[in-house]
């Protein structure tokens, strides 16, 4: 437990702001906390301890949560990325005291919520990853809104399947093969263009490490061999995303276009970074594997906006409310 203290974090925020300005409580709710809350001055502050080291915490104890309202006048929640949570620091609170949302929050809400909700045309949603079952909802909700569809990564391979192409041993979720081919027909019927990868870039075994050396080569999407399993997007799919990206007004992406910690298998991350790093669209990136890419391949600071939310922007962009928004009198 010592090692996840927030200790630290004071220490850091001293160095920061000036020794002496940021008091560290031992405690969350306890007697250290109170006392060195009563003793602030103006332009101080006190940093409690890592609140989840009380079980109440995460089971949104209301007794927890009005302990720690008992501490404070007015509650600002400025961290996105636990708003999909309902703790008793992300929602519980709120019942005690007056609630509102932080700028960026309010950055994220405004952003992604235009997005979803009034975009400039033509709308691009870009989704990687491992799994289908992980975006499950974010693919069903994503296809009332956008006007493209782009499919990449290791969950591509489940929707090769359901075309009736072989995948050799790539990923591949086989309880949602029928998802998939409902997908499919739900984007015809909507008139939403979905792009699936038309080259893969296959090799025969999973690197280990990560980041091992791999001999790797490039096929059709519908001609992967039995023996040898796809890891990232291929360079005419790479040209096939770019180009779509490229005639939007409003890109949103979630999840890599494959295993991009791997530098032999980065390319096809590479390519959609760069591309929206190039584009003169509000470009929007979840938070998650796709913000780290952006963020490892210097391309940051030519994206719009790149959520600090990894499971917030996924549930956002399901379309759910989250409860620690929800819970807020002002956002």
């Amino acid at each position: 437990m010592k090692k996840f203290t927030l200790q630290p974090v004071a220490d850091k925020l001293n160095e920061l702001l000036g020794a002496g300005k940021v008091a560290f409580a031992a405690d969350i709710t306890g007697e250290d906390a109170k006392a060195k809350i009563a003793a602030m001055k103006d332009g101080e502050a006190v940093l409690l301890q890592n609140v989840r080291f009380d079980a109440r915490e995460e089971k949104n104890d209301p007794t927890f949560a009005k302990e720690l309202a008992d501490l404070a006048e007015i509650y600002v929640n400025d961290a996105f990325g636990t708003a999909h949570r309902a703790h008793a620091t992300t929602a519980g609170v709120a019942d005690y005291l007056p609630a509102y949302c932080g700028y960026l929050i309010k950055k994220e809400i405004s952003v992604m919520g235009k997005a979803l909700e009034n975009p400039n045309r033509p709308f691009v949603a870009i989704l990687g990853g491992a799994k289908v079952s992980d975006k499950l909802n974010v693919i069903n909700n994503l296809l009332t809104k956008v006007d493209t569809l782009i499919i990449g990564g290791g969950m591509a391979y489940t929707f090769l399947a359901a075309k009736g192409y072989s995948i050799g041993t790539s990923l591949f979720d086989s309880e949602k093969v029928d998802y998939c081919r409902d997908m499919m027909a739900k984007a015809e019927e909507k008139g939403v263009r979905l792009l699936l990868p038309i080259d893969t870039v296959i090799t025969a075994d999973f690197p280990n490490p990560i980041d091992a050396a791999i001999e790797i080569t490039t096929v059709s999407s519908s001609e992967i061999p039995a023996d040898k399993m796809g890891l990232y997007i291929g360079e005419k799919t790479r040209e096939l995303f770019a180009d779509a990206i490229k005639n939007a007004q409003t890109v949103v992406w979630n999840g890599p276009m494959g295993v991009f910690e791997n530098p032999t298998l980065a390319a096809g991350t590479i390519a959609v970074a760069k591309a929206l790093a190039e584009s003169s669209a509000t470009t929007i990136v979840g938070g998650g594997d796709s913000a780290a890419a952006c963020e490892q391949l210097g391309f940051a600071d030519r994206i719009t906006h790149i959520s600090t939310g990894g499971g917030a922007s996924l549930e956002f962009l399901e379309g759910l409310e989250l409860p620690g928004i929800a819970c807020l009198q002002n956002k």
